[in-house]
């Protein structure tokens, strides 16, 4: 049997591979007969070498030694081939580490295991069973799995199909509110684009009317001067008149008035007008007193609250906006009197110095069951407060921020101190958001799958001399 190192050497030069039907050109080259055929049909020369030749393909005889060589070559490979495979196969089913037969089942590490594995130390005090057995307990585990595997797979293409909608759904949502935000910013829009029209046609109309009187004074003024060149003229004229009688007689010709009345200056009469183009507050407030009057048209707005509260030591205002904790020290003392507030503000403040921190809550006569809601109160440098909905709060205890809920208390990083609180009700969705209401910025959102509906403002206050507002544009 020829080796199989010798394939090389019976390897057609153009196919790359063991001969089939192999033939030898005069040159002594040989090639398969098909891959030979094509070139000598078109260049008539040895691919090899190079050396011409008229001998057409079809007519060289077959070379049998080296056809009987390259089939044996390839019986030998194919052979060699199946060795490895059974080689392969029998190693498969041979522990790598002590060339011994796969007899046992780990069934902690969930391997194949030889019986020398067994008592190593790397399966010290593990469970063991026989290849057969665990087959069969493996096989019985699959059977009851796969069982259970159509439902899984069900449910699994429930929630993909879930999914696609909720994508679906948040684009469709994106879209909708894209349009209305579009749609909010164009109605502000045309609200400056026709103030901005009305401001400066108002500049407009006074620009005339002070051009207007100003044209007609320096009409005035340039007839005053044509006249008072002409009377020029005619003066200097009867000037160089020597002769007297003459000279009268010019005088009384052209002129009916005295020298005196004649003569008389005209331009203390003819003052230049100065008129002072004025817009009011527009010149220099202009964007604020734009952002005042769109506070009228907006939409929505604010919501105007108005408080409740059982406690005793909360006082609530008579228009409903105002809050004051006190506790029983200073009960007696009546906040919403300006005068006696002043008169008595710094001792009232020492006793709530003194006096231990205590707290008590009020809510909104407002209840909200849908939509979004959005208020703003006003906190000052109070020490101790807590806002948002019952359960769903933002506290501050005058060093740190948290957000409290019924079963979880979070410290927030917020480092600011707002003077007013936003906070944004989102029915539909569940959550509060909190704000900085004085330039906007976001501190938080809570999400409550368990928010009571209706829903009313929460408050709750620690005693102290300073009220706690809802802001009201």
């Amino acid at each position: 049997m020829a080796s199989v190192s010798c394939s090389e050497d019976l390897s057609c030069s153009i196919c790359l591979t063991i001969f089939t039907d192999p033939v030898t050109l005069l040159c002594g080259h040989s090639f398969c007969r098909t891959c030979i055929t094509e070139i000598l049909n078109s260049q008539h020369q040895c691919p090899q070498c190079r050396t011409g030749t008229s001998i057409l393909a079809e007519s060289i005889q077959t070379n049998h030694i080296l056809k009987s060589l390259a089939e044996k070559t390839k019986e030998a490979e194919k052979m060699e081939k199946e060795h490895r495979s059974e080689r392969a196969e029998v190693d498969e089913w041979l522990c790598s580490e002590h060339d011994e037969k796969l007899k046992l089942f780990c069934v902690t590490d969930q391997q194949l295991t030889c019986i020398i594995c067994r008592d190593g130390e790397r399966h010290e005090g593990h469970k063991f069973k026989p290849v057969k057995e665990a087959a069969a307990s493996l096989r019985q585990e699959m059977e009851k799995g796969i069982e259970n595997l159509p439902a899984d797979i069900h449910a699994i293409e429930s929630q993909a199909n879930s999914q696609r909608e909720e994508i679906t759904k948040t684009k469709e949502e994106s879209h909708q509110l894209m349009t209305q935000i579009c749609s909010q910013f164009e109605e502000m829009h045309q609200f400056l684009r026709k103030r901005e029209d009305e401001i400066k046609e108002d500049l407009k109309h006074k620009e005339e009317d002070a051009v207007e009187k100003m044209s007609r004074r320096l009409n005035a003024i340039e007839t005053a001067l044509s006249e008072s060149r002409e009377l020029e003229g005619k003066v200097t004229s009867v000037l160089n008149i020597t002769d007297p009688e003459r000279f009268l007689k010019s005088w009384t010709e052209s002129y009916s008035r005295t020298p005196e009345d004649l003569f008389r200056p005209r331009a203390d009469d003819l003052k230049v007008v100065n008129t002072s183009l004025s817009l009011g507050p527009y010149e220099s407030h202009l964007q604020f007193f734009m952002w005042k009057e769109m506070l009228q048209v907006i939409q929505p707005r604010e919501e105007k609250l108005s408080l409740k509260s059982n406690s005793a030591t909360i006082t609530v205002s008579d228009d409903g906006r105002s809050l004051l904790c006190t506790n029983q020290q200073t009960n007696q003392y009546n906040y919403y009197e300006d005068y006696e507030y002043s008169q008595l503000y710094t001792s009232q403040r020492q006793r709530f110095k003194k006096s231990p921190l205590s707290t008590d809550h009020a809510f909104s006569v407002n209840e909200f069951i849908s939509g979004q809601h959005y208020w703003e109160v006003e906190v000052g440098q109070r020490k101790y407060w807590e806002l948002g909905v019952k359960d769903n709060f933002l506290k501050y205890d005058g060093k740190k921020y948290t957000t409290c809920s019924r079963n979880k208390i979070t410290e927030l990083t917020f480092g600011g101190r707002p003077r007013k609180i936003g906070i944004y009700l989102n029915c539909p969705s569940e959550k509060v958001s909190f704000y900085d209401a004085d330039n906007m910025s976001h501190i938080h959102t809570m999400s409550s799958d368990l928010m009571p509906m209706p829903v009313s403002a929460y408050f709750k206050v620690a005693a102290d001399p300073n009220r706690l507002t809802v802001c009201c544009y």
